[in-house]
């Protein structure tokens, strides 16, 4: 938890700083592949997974020391050939689990986010999963536990893998020559995102592109086919807790009014999509038919709105660092106190962006729990001891805060406008 935190302290600057940069040389080039409400619903994506993560928020089914102590034929060691191994284990790993997370519905609940963008970006990368609590991956990793990798070799590997998967989700970079047919290149990862007949549930690669190749799921991007992006049943919103939850709900809904028991039973494990016959015509779902003449969501694309969405990230980014900073000094419960505050902030300032009529009082609960939070820790966690006079500071940024999305809320959003 702690190694974790300290490792994001440095990375989610650089994605951060990266994003930026990328949305810069698109403007800069005549290129703009970044929308800012599109941008901030993929970085408060972001925030919500590493925050479950680092909570610890999972439960793992099979752990890959449980497979060691049962599986390991051979002993690898630890010099380097070994790390190399884990890599390719781990990717290996990644190929299967991407690609179950394809085909049946239930596990597709635990991939919807992050094909939920409709732009392809650096910070659509970001958009990760927080409705994975139970962890599957450790299964695929019996290749790595029969040869006796170590858990502290995939422990360290791990992250980097992750890492690794981040910069091949931009539309800057062309085709990469004789790299296309070794690892997963832009062009290969944007087939990937695309929901183009031709393209859909194709390059579920995560490093090697040769996972494909050899398992027959592998689609070279067409120039005479550019890629729209999505998902087919599009989300329509911008907040990315109810987008974790939503393909979830449907099953849940559909089990429920499905006439025949084994419909009930097995919708889960069907192929994704699938919904039982008399369900499907009772209770239809909106499918992009055509994708090139679909419209992107783009409720909330208020000036005003987008920049304060943006101010309220920043400091959610603020106090997300302070957490990952001090985990053991902050200590439980507090710290699922805190992590709390940082969910409700993101559901709070993205139901605005959606311009839900609920949003304000999203935010008026947001405030009020966060006013708590200061008295109780008569400041903030720790952090007054560097700031002399946060504790007021905080209270009256909080006030403003709730004021400001009021005077917004009934300015800006009509008063019929239904939540999503």
């Amino acid at each position: 938890m702690e190694v974790y935190g300290r490792i994001l302290l440095v990375a989610m600057p650089a994605f951060f700083v990266l994003v930026v940069l990328e949305k810069w040389w698109g403007w800069y080039q005549g290129k703009d592949t970044v929308r800012m409400n599109d941008m901030i619903a993929s970085l408060s994506s972001g925030i919500t997974n590493v925050t479950k993560d680092v909570l610890g928020l999972s439960l793992v089914v099979i752990s890959y020391g449980w497979m060691l102590d049962r599986f390991q034929v051979f002993s690898v060691g630890t010099g380097w050939a070994t790390y190399l191994l884990a890599f390719v284990a781990l990717d290996f790993a990644g190929y299967w689990v991407h690609r179950i997370a394809h085909e049946y519905n239930l596990f597709w609940n635990n991939h919807i986010v992050h094909h939920s963008s409709e732009e392809f970006n650096l910070a659509c990368a970001l958009r990760q999963s927080i409705s994975s609590v139970i962890k599957i991956f450790a299964v695929f990793l019996l290749p790595a536990a029969v040869l006796g990798v170590p858990p502290a070799v995939i422990a360290t590997i791990a992250p980097l893998h992750l890492f690794a998967q981040f910069w091949y989700h931009t539309q800057h970079i062309n085709k990469m020559g004789w790299l296309e047919y070794v690892i997963v290149t832009p062009s290969h990862h944007r087939v990937h995102h695309a929901i183009n007949p031709e393209y859909l549930d194709r390059n579920y690669g995560q490093i090697f592109i040769v996972w494909d190749k050899m398992f027959g799921t592998f689609q070279p991007e067409l120039s005479e086919t550019p890629c729209i992006y999505g998902v087919t049943r599009p989300v329509q919103t911008w907040n990315p807790i109810k987008i974790n939850f939503m393909h979830l709900f449907l099953l849940i809904r559909d089990a429920w009014h499905a006439s025949r028991l084994l419909d009930k039973l097995t919708i889960w494990f069907r192929p994704l999509g699938w919904r039982p016959e008399d369900v499907a015509q009772r209770y239809p779902v909106y499918k992009i038919q055509d994708v090139q003449v679909y419209q992107k969501y783009d409720a909330g694309n208020v000036p005003v709105m987008i920049r304060w969405s943006f101010v309220q990230m920043l400091m959610v980014l603020l106090s997300i660092a302070w957490l990952f900073a001090n985990l053991s000094t902050i200590g439980a419960p507090a710290i699922f106190y805190y992590g709390a505050w940082i969910f409700l902030s993101v559901y709070a300032y993205t139901e605005l962006m959606d311009m839900n009529k609920n949003a304000v009082y999203w935010e008026m609960f947001r405030v009020l729990f966060g006013v708590a939070m200061v008295l109780w820790t008569d400041g903030w966690f720790g952090a007054e001891q560097f700031v002399p006079g946060l504790k007021y500071m905080l209270i009256g940024w909080f006030l403003f805060s709730g004021i400001f999305v009021y005077a917004l809320s009934r300015r800006l959003i009509p008063a019929g406008n239904p939540s999503v």
